[in-house]
């Protein structure tokens, strides 16, 4: 049982350097360290630095998919959902204030070293865009992907932004925006329909 949760940690360790310090910037004697194990034992999990990316990707796909899932599950209304999508950035604005967004920073490393994980990346934002496309269309939003994609890229600049200029207030600023435009956009879909 030991080499599993020894494996499990590389991956968790792996994954916070990768989002605070950039995958390509990160070594394998980094990611060694912080877990404390030697080179050769790090090496009996993983050969290489792209197998450990394989397995950050996979580790963040299962924890965006669970996340979602709570969702669906836990909260009751679509426009609620949204909510709590547009949440995230409070959630977690002491990290994206220092370090961005983690699905945006690794998708943007990726396609810049355009490195062959950069579609499984890419699969990240996704998970999202269908789960917000899900709730645009069950709210009666006509073009529910397209509304989507731009709370998707609303959300990213607002990451992008806040990592540049570190101000809370900006952020939610910024959130409030998006809730307003979803308001704008629900109402324009029940007007269309009526």
């Amino acid at each position: 049982m030991r080499g599993a949760e020894t494996k499990a940690e590389i991956i968790a360790v792996a994954d916070r350097l990768f989002y605070q310090g950039g995958f390509e910037h990160t070594s394998f004697a980094e990611i060694a360290a912080a877990v404390n194990i030697a080179r050769g034992n790090f090496y009996y999990h993983f050969k290489s630095k792209d197998e450990i990316l394989a397995a950050v990707i996979a580790r963040r796909m299962a924890s965006t998919t669970a996340l979602l899932e709570s969702w669906r599950r836990e909260i009751d209304s679509p426009r609620a959902r949204l909510s709590a999508f547009v949440n995230i950035l409070a959630a977690n604005g002491d990290k994206i204030m220092r370090y961005g967004c983690p699905v945006g920073s690794l998708a943007t490393e990726l396609s810049k070293l355009m490195h062959a994980a950069r579609e499984a990346a890419v699969g990240l934002f996704d998970l999202f865009r269908d789960f917000l496309a899900e709730q645009f269309a069950a709210l009666g939003c006509a073009k529910a992907e397209a509304l989507a994609l731009h709370l998707l890229m609303r959300s990213q600049g607002v990451a992008v932004l806040a990592t540049a200029y570190r101000d809370p207030d900006y952020v939610a600023a910024e959130m409030a925006a998006m809730e307003d435009w979803i308001d704008r956009e629900i109402a324009r879909g029940t007007a269309a329909r009526a």
